[in-house]
């Protein structure tokens, strides 16, 4: 499993898609050394005039926000980190990240809507819950257009095995974007 420096994994999927347990335990995997960034602690930046980002109206908002993700993780990788950027980031935001000057891959994590709901409830907390709002999310990624070769299936792999499949990934190469 490498996940070597100076380079950009954008990990995605749906709200309970494993997306941040797989990306903490690949930040702190021995190596190169890396950096775990939660999309979400951007957009809580945003302290007057926030709009949640699932809303029509968060449009402009989001593009910024990816915006700023984008060119803060195009900063590590360019002092030598592996940069895991952890959030919802579908198709629309992926040109952000596919220009950088670093190798970027985009990894979108597939499980069951059944699935997502359920580890959305167990996790609790200040995290996203409501199953309605996490079903809508989840279909968003159901048919990710041009994209779709890089959806990853990790339903029903514990976070061991999400960690693997996303190495196994990477080292294809087929996740990896092309500049625009």
């Amino acid at each position: 499993m490498q996940f070597e420096g100076r380079q950009i994994v954008v990990l995605s999927g749906s709200p309970g898609s494993g997306k941040s347990t797989a990306a903490a335990r690949i930040a702190a995997l021995s190596g190169s050394p890396k950096v775990h960034l939660h999309t979400d602690d951007f957009w809580a930046f945003i302290k007057h005039g926030h709009v949640e980002p699932w809303l029509p109206e968060a449009a402009a908002q989001n593009r910024t926000v990816m915006a700023v993700a984008a060119a803060a993780a195009e900063r590590y990788a360019l002092g030598g980190y592996f940069v895991v950027v952890d959030g919802v980031v579908g198709p629309w935001f992926v040109e952000a990240f596919a220009g950088l000057a670093v190798p970027a891959h985009y990894v979108v994590l597939r499980t069951s809507r059944q699935e997502a709901i359920r580890r959305c409830l167990e996790r609790g907390g200040t995290t996203l819950s409501d199953p309605v709002v996490v079903a809508e999310l989840h279909a968003q990624f159901a048919d990710l257009g041009r994209f779709e070769p890089h959806a990853l299936e990790v339903g029903g792999l514990d976070p061991d095995g999400a960690v693997g499949a996303v190495a196994t990934a990477l080292n294809s190469q087929r996740y990896r974007l092309q500049a625009a």
